[in-house]
């Protein structure tokens, strides 16, 4: 076999984190004539990442590949990790993620017997040091399902914890849409253009990886907060193409949500319910679709994380 596939991990001041999810892919199982090289791609402007990735690459039975990509951004971030590797098959990994031993082998045998374009794998959320009755519901929400069995499926997940194939799923120089380096989203218009090109969507139910929320990320309003900028996602993909039927449908499902899980989320709070997390979280969902307008974007990544990590 021919070792076309490179693993890419963006990361953004996470020394530690950064070297769990390094040492998880030094530690995959039946890939070694297939593995090329893994990228760390190091956003932050003070390259604080690489004194790390040197001490760890004596470890690696693979290439490791560090660059350094001082513009903050998550989509300017993986178009440079991009440009580093000619890899035709890419596998992405978060820095906060660790992925099984056999995670890699897994995604890419799923990959190939469905002829997918991208491959996504389930995911374990860890929220350590979260009060009990929230705790059930970060793990999911950092978490990702999906079906029990490894098949095609008819929509897309995340970015992270993934495989693509780069010449259908990655097309050009930067595929990744800078415009959302700040707040997100760059894997959905990636994926929307992918799906309207026919492209074909994996799942590998048996790949599985476990991500760890940071103790800043496990609080239910940085939850909500996330969980509205996914709801604005439909609706901004839908202004973006002028599709505007299909903004109108999802702008009154938004006010259907908001309505009726407001009103038992407001109900489960006043009664304390352990599971009022699941409802704010639909709630505010919905009002994300109808608050979709460009400005209303929340700030997750880029910029706006190198403050926060600054202030820290």
């Amino acid at each position: 076999m021919i070792a076309n596939v490179a693993v890419i991990v963006p990361t953004l001041r996470r020394p530690d984190s950064l070297e769990r999810a390094l040492r998880s892919l030094f530690a995959q199982t039946r890939v070694a004539d297939r593995l090329c090289e893994i990228v760390i791609a190091d956003n932050d402007p003070q390259g604080s990442a690489r004194d790390r990735v040197e001490a760890l690459r004596a470890h690696s039975p693979w290439r490791l590949v560090y660059i350094h990509v001082p513009t903050p951004g998550v989509a300017t971030a993986r178009n440079a990790a991009l440009r580093a590797t000619e890899a035709s098959l890419i596998a992405f990994l978060d820095d906060d993620e660790a992925a099984a031993p056999d995670w890699l082998a897994r995604i890419l045998s799923a990959h190939e017997a469905l002829g997918a374009d991208v491959t996504f794998s389930p995911i374990h959320g860890r929220a350590e040091g979260a009060p009990v009755w929230l705790k059930p519901y970060l793990e999911r929400f950092f978490g990702r399902e999906g079906p029990a069995r490894s098949g095609l499926i008819d929509h897309a997940y995340g970015c992270g914890a993934s495989l693509m194939t780069r010449a259908i799923a990655l097309p050009g120089a930067a595929p990744f849409d800078v415009s959302a380096d700040q707040s997100g989203g760059e894997d959905d218009a990636l994926f929307a253009g992918l799906a309207a090109r026919g492209g074909r969507f994996g799942w590998a139910a048996d790949a599985w990886v476990e991500e760890f929320a940071p103790p800043h990320r496990a609080t239910l309003s940085y939850a909500l907060t996330r969980a509205f900028a996914y709801g604005q996602g439909p609706s901004q993909t839908a202004a973006k193409e002028k599709n505007w039927p299909a903004l109108a449908r999802w702008m009154i499902v938004g006010a259907g949500q908001a309505a009726v899980f407001g009103v038992a989320a407001l109900i489960m709070t006043l009664i304390g319910h352990s599971r009022r997390a699941f409802w704010m979280d639909r709630a505010v969902r919905g009002l994300g679709k109808l608050a979709w307008m460009p400005g209303l974007e929340p700030q997750f990544y880029g910029a706006s994380e190198l403050k926060r990590l600054n202030r820290a």
